[in-house]
């Protein structure tokens, strides 16, 4: 049973937003309290029959917090990848590497109809979730990384 996605307006970012949209125009607070997700703020804002100077501080608010949160991740694998430690600098592999090989073995088995094994639906939504944020987190940041020494440069 996987658990109810979280509203945006019960996030921290979230929250920061609703506080500051409801001050700024009340209309707005009351257009972010049904949104999941910074994307549908943004929709929602936009949306809205607030005026536009609200419409693209509280977007602006949105854009900039998220670039934080990327920031400081970044921060910390630049951290990690400068550590002395052998495993601080590894565990992006590591993780990687461990996760294609128990998705690719649980596929196997799970495909094999001789051996009693099945993936249940919900583990298999978790998987596919836990393999997208990790191939895409290892990949997206090494080319972050890359990015960030040639403009360095």
């Amino acid at each position: 049973m996987s658990k109810p996605k979280k509203k945006f307006a019960d996030t921290t970012v979230g929250k920061l937003l609703f506080g500051a949209a409801s001050i700024a125009n009340p209309a707005l607070g009351n257009v972010l309290k049904g949104v999941t997700s910074p994307k549908e703020a943004i929709a929602a804002i936009g949306k809205s029959d607030a005026s536009s100077d609200d419409k693209i501080k509280l977007q602006q608010l949105i854009y900039e917090q998220q670039n934080k949160e990327m920031e400081s991740i970044t921060s910390r694998w630049q951290a990690d990848s400068a550590s002395d430690s052998w495993l601080s600098k590894n565990v992006r592999p590591l993780v990687l590497v461990w996760c294609i090989v128990i998705f690719s073995l649980a596929g196997l088995l799970d495909s094999v109809d001789s051996i009693p094994f099945h993936i249940g639906e919900t583990w298999n939504d978790t998987f596919e979730k836990v393999m997208m944020a990790v191939v895409l987190a290892y990949f997206g940041g090494r080319s972050g990384e890359k990015v960030t020494s040639i403009f360095k440069k």
